[in-house]
């Protein structure tokens, strides 16, 4: 119930740090959404500059040992890959919490002042769900579950390269690989948000 008192100075002072702390909160969680995204994409970027490099120096050189290790690696970036999607996760649900952090404090300023209802678009029960198939968020999972889908099907096609000679079922095997990883970190991600 609204008072009729006003309330004390150092009281709107609290609440104008708090609402500011909060929302300082999710202006980091979005700058380092960025980052662990950005990050993935260079690690992946590096790698496959490398292995192109060492391809351009001497095609024979991919024998077994090389194969295995740069299947070794792809598989590492995969893993990569995944981190990097439950950190997107854990990201939105940063950000999701702050926004609840930052509606709460809308919800009880108007509650002391009606006149403030008409001045918040975003409200508790405007705000968008957790997880969100049309968030920034969500594109950059998908992104990285694409690369890293991509990423582990050369993992499987470079292991299986190392023992078996190349035709139609290793490269069936490596892109049903790669498919079932997009599949998996998008269902993680989604999961992690649920």
């Amino acid at each position: 119930m609204a008072s009729s008192e006003p309330l004390p100075v150092e009281f709107d002072e609290l609440l104008a740090a708090e609402f500011n702390y909060i929302a300082q909160t999710a202006i980091q969680a979005n700058e380092d959404r960025a980052r662990v995204s950005s990050f993935y994409l260079i690690a992946v970027g590096s790698l496959v500059a490398a292995m192109f490099g060492t391809q351009y120096i001497d095609p024979k050189l991919f024998s077994t040992d090389v194969n295995l290790m740069f299947g070794g690696l792809f598989a590492l970036l995969t893993l990569l890959g995944t981190s990097t999607v439950l950190q997107l996760a854990r990201l939105r649900a940063a950000w999701y919490e702050s926004a609840l952090a930052m509606n709460q404090l809308k919800d009880y300023m108007m509650s002391e002042n009606q006149h403030l209802t008409k001045a918040f678009r975003w409200k508790t029960g405007t705000l968008p769900p957790k997880f969100k198939k049309g968030s920034v968020s969500y594109y950059q999972a998908v992104e990285v579950a694409l690369i890293s889908g991509l990423i582990l099907g050369a993992s499987v096609f470079f292991l299986q390269r190392a023992f078996f000679p190349i035709g139609f079922w290793p490269w069936l095997v490596s892109a049903v690989a790669g498919l079932v990883t997009i599949f998996v970190q998008l269902t993680v991600y989604e999961q992690t948000l649920k």
